[in-house]
């Protein structure tokens, strides 16, 4: 259902805003309601032995709800195939469980999120799944991590929290070229900002808990591919496994798309007002934004960004006692784990979202403070920042 109601959605629009409103759910025959209804039931009657009407028969091999969520993310990607699920962790599970078998390598990037490290090094290297870390915003260095037994290449561009970023172009023809496929993690930029299947890559991977969902109201994941192969493997492990999102989870996220592109549009606004003022503070003694010219990977962020996005990290002068205490003085950034929502969000990676990169070649900076710029007016956000580094 997802493919067809995608496919037909790419040949009727093409602006990504009318597709983020409209697409994966028609105004219904009999009712004419425009909103996707919650359809909040765990079994569907059949016509008959194997009847299945509508091709719906139990709500974690499918629903009506979730199915819709599933074309409009696809639709908005550029992709044909898309799978929805419970979190961004159980997308990640899903995604390494299809692309790799005992004695297969992968490369992740140096400073990778958190969760997906936590999940590769303590739970799939017992399996026999071997990793080797390199920089993302290196190609070369990425092609010298990479084995004979290289089957994926795993890239998040902006990273987190590093903000690091990576050529997806470049980087898809050297895993092309070394037989691997290739997945970005595109939950900092968001499907409005970057668009990775168009760049080349194999999968593009989101928590939708973040910038899709975008009101800190639901929890979900995603994976959208256009390789038929692969999303048969996926849909097998959805079902299988059955980490998928409820009806009501996917009726949140697909209401949090239709407004996607108006809110990236103020996150990156006030992001930028927010570095340019952090980037002349004497209390900060670098600001990483790949809006800012200095930032090593702004040209390729550039080319291959609509903008900049809504996350800004820092280093404290002051060092690991004065992230702290930035952390505890804001009043309109909230001191909380996640980002993506509407509010602004601040937090300290190294004690929070990456304690677990700890003693690990991931360890990140014990002097840096990631914001979640949100869409408040960005006077308020500026004022905030500077009574707390006073």
């Amino acid at each position: 259902m997802s493919e067809q109601r995608s496919k037909a959605d790419h040949d009727r629009w093409q602006g990504f805003s009318t597709k983020a409103v409209h697409a994966g759910f028609d105004p219904d025959p009999q009712t004419g309601v425009v909103n996707v209804p919650i359809y909040a039931s765990s079994t569907f009657a059949q016509d008959g032995v194997g009847g299945l009407r509508g091709g719906f028969e139990y709500a974690r091999t499918g629903n009506p709800t979730r199915s819709a969520l599933e074309a409009s993310l696809a639709a908005i990607e550029s992709g044909t195939y898309g799978r929805a699920f419970s979190s961004g962790m159980a997308a990640t599970d899903c995604m390494l469980r299809a692309a790799l078998r005992p004695g297969d390598h992968l490369v992740i990037p140096n400073d990778a999120y958190g969760g997906t490290f936590r999940l590769i090094d303590k739970v799939f290297t017992q399996w026999g799944i071997e990793y080797s870390v390199a920089p993302i915003a290196d190609p070369a260095a990425v092609r010298e991590a990479m084995r004979p037994s290289t089957k994926l290449i795993w890239v998040e561009t902006p990273t987190n929290p590093l903000l690091n970023v990576g050529d997806i172009a470049a980087i898809a023809e050297l895993a092309h070229a070394g037989g691997a496929k290739l997945v970005v993690d595109n939950t900092f930029a968001s499907p409005y900002l970057q668009q990775p299947l168009t760049l080349g890559a194999d999968v593009v991977l989101h928590s939708t808990t973040k910038y899709l969902g975008g009101h800190s109201d639901v929890v979900g994941g995603a994976l959208v591919t256009n390789d038929e192969e692969l999303d048969v493997a996926f849909a097998f492990l959805q079902n299988g496994a059955g980490a998928v999102p409820g009806p009501f989870d996917a009726y949140l996220t697909m209401r949090g798309i239709k407004t996607l592109a108006l809110r990236m549009e103020r996150h990156s606004d006030n992001a930028e007002a927010v570095a340019e003022f952090l980037s002349g503070h004497s209390a900060v003694s670098h600001v990483i934004y790949p809006g800012l010219a200095e930032h090593p990977g702004h040209a390729v962020a550039a080319k291959q960004m609509r903008r900049f996005g809504g996350m800004v990290s820092v280093r404290l002068a002051g060092g690991i006692e004065a992230a702290r205490d930035l952390c505890s003085r804001t009043e309109v950034f909230t001191l909380a784990e996640s980002l993506g929502g509407v509010e602004s969000l601040i937090e300290h990676p190294a004690a929070m979202t990456h304690a677990s990169t700890e003693g690990s070649e991931l360890e990140v900076p014990a002097d840096l403070v990631r914001l979640s710029v949100g869409i408040e007016d960005a006077a308020d956000l500026v004022g905030d920042l500077e009574q707390a580094l006073a």
